[in-house]
């Protein structure tokens, strides 16, 4: 008899919770985890292979479904189940581009969740960078919060990469992890790599050398080139602006033969206008003509190890100057231009060992010939490097080891007088990193480098990080290291070269070392209404000894670099938040808090074009009905110091507050097809607003007229009523006013 209750007890549970809910998820990675869920309820379940899902047994009721996976956003929706019903509910994921579901490889060498990943990693997508499309990756971090891409000279338009206010040789940038764009192509390098050999950014802020060796002092960009096998079969993007620039980027895909994937991308920049809004009678922008071609090659192997090989080779042609210039007065003293011509070729490949251990062999090597006339002042410079790298992978139980052997060769050659003959140094390099885990919620890296310089001897750089994940939302991360850079003035500070300032190396110059800790604090929020915001926070400081200063001030016809005679700061604290709503508007916002400062004989300074507020926004929202997407970017910077050239010297000492804004609209509504256009510099500022001049002395840039003192101190006349030499180097911010773009993309898939 209790059987037979037991039976009449189960057939009426099932009556009444014979309510299922049954469908199927689809999205562009099926065979991801995709998780079905009623909200505050204990009613889950995963789809199957095919991305089918069922629950089943549900009390009648209200409730909220959500369905979640990494790297697509979460939807969630409120149904009413009836009595007896079957509820069909299909839902499409579609990509979620916030950065925290990103994949990264920069922190630890290695792919991992950036979210498990015990090295803050920030991660920017080509999507990121359409926004506010741009002809070069120098030119796309604009909107990259608490980085800044800094003019070094106002005539040729020549700068570097910012992170946190370090300068730009503090920055190591790789290309697929390489260090391909370092020393001589700091300058020149940046403005070559085209975007739409893109996959994705990735920036670790802080000292990695550890890891990357010399020049990772200040952080790291690490740009990642498109997998030929996941790239389109064929991609075109041109983009003209009213400026009359011109960027065209192509790639094409091949299949060659059954084992091997090939992608041949080419970009071409043209810009031809001689503009003078400033009427200085100089060119506001440079005039460049550059072409660039990459190929990749992916290969498909057994057990799927990895080999992939990459070529890019460069050409640029560049020029700014006096207005009447032309070729026939390069180098002379007729008329005043820069010319740099720039040939760069790179490669690039992996190739993993067929052993049954993961043992990763990468290599890289490029050749780098300048040929530049800044005024009668030339400067010819050859830089070849090489780099081989041998990494071992290995899990042990809790440890999750990385070793490596690495060996880098430079030679460099110029014309200079601090080159009396071709230098050729090697960096050999032993490294190893063991991340353990302690427990499900907490992990610790500990990790060290040895590398020999052949002239500045043994060098050790330690790293420490943990990562706490308090809850599924939130996570700390703790970050210390060390950092050391070799100097080479001449190819990384242009300011050396240009204007009618003397150069004066007051000392030998020692390599700069840094200690370095961060503080990281990720929180995740999912709101029931399929909103998300993230919400990312980092504390940071470096110190840094011999720190090599230029001094501008001591004599206004000098630049005298030296150690400097005591150490420098980097501090401050920055915040990224990124809010998906549910509607469709999205907000990337950023802000950073920076108190750098070089402290010398006691006495504390701000270094010249250092700002001390940073912000940066991007909003962005589409229109399903129209096809019309909108998105509104832009920057905001705090006064910074500049140099000038004498007490009397009418410019003004600091910057304004300043922002550069853009507003551009995409259409999508064709297939395959994009059409977008927009304004860029919507405040139509430039550095010249509030300033009598911007380029001192443009009507005598060879100081033909200029008068001295018997001590070398430049007199004022009646020619000269501010006793000014030429200089270039008054700039902080590009010289374009507000513009318009359009422009039209095509992808075949």
């Amino acid at each position: 008899m209790k059987y037979l209750f037991s039976i009449l007890f189960l057939i009426s549970a099932k009556a009444t919770y014979s309510q299922t809910i049954s469908g199927k998820v689809t999205c562009e990675n099926p065979s991801i985890e995709i998780n079905i869920k009623l909200i505050n309820t204990d009613f889950k379940t995963q789809t199957d292979s095919l991305g089918n899902y069922k629950l089943e047994n549900i009390p009648q009721g209200n409730y909220k479904i959500q369905v979640t996976a990494n790297g697509f956003k979460s939807q969630t929706q409120k149904i009413s189940l009836l009595e007896n019903e079957n509820l069909i509910l299909d839902f499409e994921l579609k990509e979620d581009n916030n950065e925290l579901n990103e994949v990264v490889v920069s922190g630890t060498l290695k792919p991992v969740k950036r979210l498990e990943s015990a090295v803050p990693v920030e991660v920017y997508s080509p999507t990121f960078f359409k926004k506010n499309p741009t002809a070069s990756i120098y030119d796309a971090l604009q909107n990259i919060n608490g980085v800044r891409p800094q003019l070094n000279c106002g005539v040729c338009n020549t700068g570097d990469i910012h992170i946190n206010g370090l300068e730009g040789p503090y920055t190591l940038v790789l290309i697929d992890g390489m260090p391909i764009v370092s020393s001589l192509s700091t300058v020149y390098g940046l403005s070559g790599i085209p975007n739409s050999l893109v996959e994705r950014i990735e920036i670790v802020k802080g000292p990695a050398s550890s890891l990357y060796g010399s020049e990772a002092v200040g952080g790291l960009i690490n740009i990642i080139t498109k997998n030929p096998t996941n790239a389109p079969v064929f991609s075109a993007d041109y983009f003209t602006t009213s400026y009359f620039e011109s960027n065209l980027d192509l790639g094409m895909k091949f299949k060659v033969g059954k084992k091997a994937t090939t992608l041949l991308g080419v970009n071409y920049f043209n810009y031809d206008q001689v503009i003078d809004k400033d009427h200085d009678n100089f060119t506001d922008v440079t005039l460049s003509e550059r072409i660039s071609i990459f190929n990749k090659w992916s290969f498909q192997r057994k057990e799927n190890r990895l080999f992939t090989i990459a070529a890019r080779g460069m050409y640029e042609d560049r020029w700014g100057g006096d207005v009447r210039w032309e070729k026939r007065f390069r180098g002379g003293d007729e008329i005043y231009g820069e010319s740099i011509y720039t040939k760069r070729g790179e490669l690039i490949g992996s190739y993993q060992l067929p052993f049954e251990e993961k043992l990763m062999l990468s290599f890289s090597g490029n050749v780098h010939y300048q040929d530049s006339r800044y005024g009668t002042t030339s400067y010819i410079a050859n830089q070849k490097i090489g780099f081989l790298q041998l990494t071992w992978d290995k899990k042990l139980g809790r440890n999750d080891l990385l070793a490596g052997i690495a060996s880098r060769y430079t030679y460099y050659d110029d014309n200079t007088t601090a080159t009396k003959e071709p230098e050729s140094t090697w960096l050999p390099g032993i490294f190893v990193q063991d991340e353990i885990t302690l427990s499900p919620k907490s992990q610790v890296l500990l990790g060290m480098r040895y590398d020999y310089n052949s002239i500045h001897g043994s060098i050790l750089t330690p790293r420490f990080a943990y990562r706490l994940k308090a809850s599924e939302n939130t996570i700390f991360r703790l970050n210390a290291g060390t950092g050391f850079r070799v100097v080479n003035l001449f190819t990384e500070d242009h300011a050396a070269l240009t204007g009618s300032r003397d150069v004066v190396i007051a000392n030998n110059l020692k390599p700069e070392k840094s200690v370095n800790v961060n503080l990281n604090y990720i929180q995740k929020i999912n709101f029931d209404n399929g909103t998300f915001m993230g919400i990312e926070t980092t504390a940071f400081y470096t110190r840094f000894s011999n720190k090599i200063i230029s001094d501008y001030e001591t004599d206004p016809n000098k630049i005298i670099y030296d150690n400097i005679n005591g150490y420098a700061l980097s501090q401050g604290i920055s915040t990224n938040i990124d809010l998906n709503l549910n509607s469709g508007l999205k907000f990337i916002l950023g802000a950073t808090v920076l108190d750098n400062k070089n402290v010398q004989d006691g006495i504390s300074e701000t270094p010249f074009l250092t700002e001390k507020f940073t912000g940066t926004w991007s909003i962005s929202y589409k229109i399903q009905p129209w096809n019309l997407s909108i998105d509104y970017t832009g920057n905001v910077y705090s006064p910074m110091k500049l140099p000038l050239l004498s007490e009397n010297d009418p410019r003004s000492p600091k910057s304004p507050w300043y922002s550069i804004q853009n507003i551009q609209f995409t259409y999508s509504g064709w297939k395959d097809f994009e059409i977008y256009g927009g304004i860029k510099n919507l405040l139509n500022f430039t550095p010249k607003q509030n300033n009598p001049f911007l380029i001192s002395r443009t009507n005598d840039p060879f100081d033909k007229n200029v008068q001295y003192d018997s001590a070398g101190k430049v007199l004022v006349t009646s020619d000269n009523p501010y006793g000014l030499t030429f200089d270039t180097t008054y700039v902080y911010g590009q010289n374009q006013t507000i513009r318009g773009f359009l422009g039209l993309r095509y992808n075949l898939r």
